[in-house]
């Protein structure tokens, strides 16, 4: 990699904080750009800090994701996050590159396990033998008096059909305490396999026979060892890097905003698995309820992400989970940092998932974000941010009195030129850069007379903290217009982009505390 490359990449991992608002632009906007346009192909390693084409990555209810590389492709497999009685099948998503990602539905069913009626839940899965071998819970089983617990499918593509090859659940009783759900499979260097599972506040682990469909057992005879760590729930997943063998689980409830992901590393894959953080957990900008994870490495690399499901700011439905993935970041002594749950979106999937429009007409068919003329057309994720650092590149196709930009710090958003409240900064080709306050109403606070040329892309970019906005607009590396106001109105809210009596087109947008 080479030295600006490396730079750059150093810059967008989380340092922009302690650096001038001029470094942040540049990272942000151009030379975030030309990275990510030749990073995350097929043809070369996704390096990023978080997914950059946008959280959640694919449309729909899911969670309790678990992933492998399998045949130049990155699959993931979740639990299909709806009421426990239309849990009967599992669907799965592949993609070469981490963005562009292709859905493969109904890859297991219950028709084809007899045993299993409802509440199939935490799909893992692992190739052997050319075959592939997928474990899941089903039932949701209380007691050892009902039938059900943990089932394996075996099929001869990763997107099934995965077809029940022993009639019965592979595990079906109450060891340890620890119900039978949620299940994550390894296979050591040597080629043992293991199995780790566990509800109800206990972990198990046991070791898998070769044939992969049956309950090994230890040196020592037996087959099930409890490895419950500390705060212990549920969601148990391996990971070995480096000789060390890492377990996450989840702690907190499923259904609530205080779900997260904590872990604890040892020597061996039996353990004792002493916790050592909690490594993920809700962000009130971003999303609560964040656990269940899985752990995405790139082939030949030491890059990692953890993949996940969280709940969307505002929901009150524990089966409204979406899938995320964000950078998983190691210190020198091997422990993990905290993740952080980063916000970008540069429309390279050619999607807006997670986005809600108010007026005008979108689309990221060119993977871009455009809209067509309207009277002040807005496009908003659902963040909901005070202090922070926000940038979009915008472009505006043809010389007129509008103008286009980002709005934060807002609510109540309609269809309607100034239908919210919160900020507005922007900028026009009629020569100005403008930023106002919207309540129902306009109330200018600053306009600044600059050219502003058609069809060239400009970062645009505030740095809000409390009442002081430092605002910057740039083109490549040249610094159009910089200057600060204060207004005290609104303290946070959502972000977006806006475009009043203009066409515009939007990439490259990123949101994040300072």
């Amino acid at each position: 990699m080479s030295s600006l490359a490396t730079t750059s990449l150093a810059l967008l991992h989380g340092q922009l904080a302690q650096v001038p608002i001029v470094a942040e632009m540049k990272a942000s906007g151009v030379i975030a750009a030309a990275l990510l346009s030749g990073v995350g192909s097929a043809t070369s390693s996704p390096d990023f800090t978080t997914n950059p084409a946008g959280n959640p990555f694919v449309q729909g209810w899911y969670a309790d994701p678990d992933n492998e590389f399998y045949n130049g492709e990155y699959w993931v497999y979740p639990t299909y996050s709806h009421e426990y009685d239309a849990q009967t099948f599992l669907d799965a998503f592949s993609s070469p590159d981490l963005i562009n990602w292709t859905k493969h539905p109904d890859i297991l069913n219950t028709t084809n396990f007899p045993w299993a009626k409802r509440a199939v839940w935490a799909p893992a899965t692992i190739a052997r033998n050319g075959k592939y071998y997928l474990y899941f819970g089903a039932n949701d089983i209380q007691t050892n008096d009902e039938y059900g617990g943990i089932g394996v499918g075996v099929a001869d593509r990763p997107e099934g059909p995965y077809l029940d090859p022993i009639g019965k659940p592979l595990i079906g009783q109450f060891y340890n305490g620890a119900q039978p759900i949620d299940q994550d499979v390894f296979i050591d260097d040597d080629g043992q396999a293991y199995i780790y599972y566990g509800g109800h506040g206990h972990a198990n682990v046991a070791r898998i026979n070769e044939d992969m469909v049956s309950v090994g057992t230890f040196p020592d005879g037996d087959q099930f060892k409890e490895i419950t760590p500390e705060n212990y729930v549920e969601g148990p997943q391996m990971f070995k890097r480096k000789g060390k063998y890492y377990l996450f689980w989840s702690e907190g409830g499923w259904t609530g905003p205080d779900y997260a992901v904590s872990y604890g590393i040892a020597d061996n894959p039996t353990g004792p698995f002493k916790r050592l953080d909690k490594i993920l957990q809700q962000d009130s900008s971003v999303a609560t309820g964040s656990g269940h994870n899985a752990v995405i490495t790139v082939p030949g690399t030491d890059i990692h992400y953890i993949v996940y499901h969280r709940h969307p700011l505002g929901s009150t439905d524990g089966n409204d989970r979406h899938l995320a993935y964000d950078r998983l970041y190691f210190r020198d002594d091997g422990t993990i940092k905290p993740v952080v749950m980063g916000v970008q979106h540069n429309f390279k999937d050619g999607k807006m998932i997670g986005w809600r429009t108010y007026g005008g007409a979108w689309d990221t068919s060119s993977r871009k974000l455009k809209t067509t003329v309207s009277d002040g057309a807005k496009a908003a994720i659902n963040t909901n941010f005070a202090d922070q650092y926000f940038a979009v590149d915008v472009a505006i196709p043809s010389q007129n009195d509008g103008d286009a930009g980002l709005i934060f710090r807002a609510a109540n958003l309609q269809e309607g030129a100034h239908a919210y409240r919160g900020y507005y900064l922007g900028i026009g080709t009629s020569g100005k850069i403008v930023i106002g306050r919207a309540d129902n109403g306009w109330t200018p606070i600053k306009t600044v007379s600059v050219p502003i040329h058609t069809n060239r892309v400009y970062n645009v970019a505030v740095r809000a903290i409390g009442s002081k906005f430092d605002c910057k607009v740039m083109h490549g590396h040249d610094v159009i217009a910089s200057f600060t106001v204060s207004d005290d109105k609104f303290q946070h809210g959502t972000n977006g982009v806006r475009a009043f009596q203009t066409k515009a087109t939007f990439d490259n947008l990123e949101v994040r505390h300072v």
